[in-house]
């Protein structure tokens, strides 16, 4: 069974420095602290966590919205994140997460790791600065 992962997430950065946070290979070394594969145009491969995470950049909308295929062993065509960027009250940017598709048994540690991991490691890396 796939599962559909919601949710918002708060970042103290503008939307233009987290887009570019999430899709400058530099940059987002600099926050997971692991190797990277990142080109922000759409059809190219990614990988992130020195490939913990692989797949397919879709669409690209500057500081408003990233589209990706994540990648599931053999079923994983259709598990489409879409990360969309809102402005929010004091230069801060609401991150709205779509992951569509997830496979049920990797749901758990997926969903947390976009919690605990992915946007925890953002979050933290704007409240250093």
């Amino acid at each position: 069974m796939l599962r559909t992962f919601k949710k918002y997430y708060r970042i103290p950065a503008t939307p233009q420095e987290v887009y570019l946070a999430l899709t400058t290979a530099t940059t987002i070394s600099l926050w997971t602290g692991d190797k990277v594969e990142m080109i922000p145009e759409p059809n190219t491969e990614f990988s992130l966590w020195d490939g913990s995470i692989t797949g397919k950049n879709l669409e690209f909308e500057p500081s408003k919205k990233i589209v990706q295929q994540w990648y599931f062993g053999e079923q994983a065509e259709d598990s489409i994140v879409t990360i969309k960027l809102h402005p929010d009250k004091g230069n801060a940017t609401s991150v709205e997460l779509i992951h569509t598709n997830i496979p049920d048994d990797a749901y758990e540690d997926i969903t947390e790791g976009w919690t605990n991991t992915y946007f925890a490691y953002l979050k933290e890396f704007y409240e250093e600065e």
